[in-house]
């Protein structure tokens, strides 16, 4: 978003204004991602919409670097800080109003042949779904080793509470309060097969077997990867937690959904 930047300068202006250091740059910037991983700042300032935040979360979590996310984009479930109010919510920042929430993370293991190949974190969610073809995947899942049930769908989802308002909801997943550690299992288009929903006790873990070709691995809607037939990907919950600075009542998480779940239509014609 061209306007992010603009907005950003005007962040970094006002801050500077109060003797901090506060560089501007792009999430894709390498100069700035290893400054963030040596661990240089207090805090990373995600400007954007979701989308940043998801990619300020992968890159902060390791580092334990909290994220403040102001929302330039549409719907803003991470997000608390509309572009209009960022002036009076820094404020309240420097008074101390703010506190540290913390979101579980996942961590995906890509087997194939008993070797591991990659190996990616999700603030969202794990899909290995079908690819260009339009043929459904065939998938088994196992739950802490123990065999859960086969699909034959578009794919499975494996969520945290946070990726339970995105993808996952579309999917016709339930919404889990964003403070607990469970992993939520959502298939896709399941045909003749398990169509509900799973959520796992805390701790448990997925491991996802392809029985099928055309399969692909995404993570938090990044590019996908090509799996092969008997390729396996282990869900864990991550050792990492993202780490967002929130302002006010915990329970800002239920306002959001109430305010946001007609926003689809917003855009269309009256």
């Amino acid at each position: 978003m061209p306007e992010a930047f603009t907005e950003a300068e005007a962040m970094a202006s006002f801050l500077k204004a109060k003797g901090m250091d506060a560089p501007v740059g792009s999430l894709y910037d390498e100069s700035l991602r290893k400054r963030v991983k040596q661990g240089e700042f207090d805090m990373l300032i995600a400007v954007g919409g979701d989308g940043s935040v998801l990619r300020a979360g992968h890159l902060c979590a390791p580092s334990n670097v909290p994220i403040m996310g102001v929302n330039l984009g549409r719907l803003g479930f991470l997000i608390q800080i509309d572009r209009k109010e960022w002036r009076g919510y820094f404020e309240r920042l420097f008074n101390g109003e703010a506190w540290i929430e913390n979101r579980m993370m996942l961590k995906a293991a890509h087997i194939r042949a008993g070797e591991k190949i990659g190996e990616s974190l999700a603030l969202n969610e794990v899909v290995v779904g079908r690819g260009q073809n339009l043929r459904p995947v065939r998938l088994t899942a196992f739950v802490d080793t123990r065999a859960l049930t086969s699909y034959v769908a578009d794919g499975l989802i494996a969520a945290t509470a946070t990726g339970s308002t995105a993808y996952a909801l579309a999917a016709g997943g339930p919404i889990l309060p964003p403070e607990l550690r469970n992993i939520l299992l959502v298939p896709i288009a399941p045909h003749l097969s398990v169509d509900r929903a799973v959520v796992l006790s805390e701790g448990s873990s997925v491991s996802i077997i392809v029985k099928s070709e055309n399969a692909v691995l995404s993570v938090d809607g990044q590019p996908p990867t090509p799996l092969m037939e008997e390729d396996h990907v282990d869900v864990t919950v991550a050792d990492v937690t993202a780490q967002f600075v929130r302002f006010g009542d915990p329970g800002y998480f239920y306002k959001n959904i109430t305010m946001h779940m007609n926003e689809n239509s917003l855009g269309l014609p009256r």
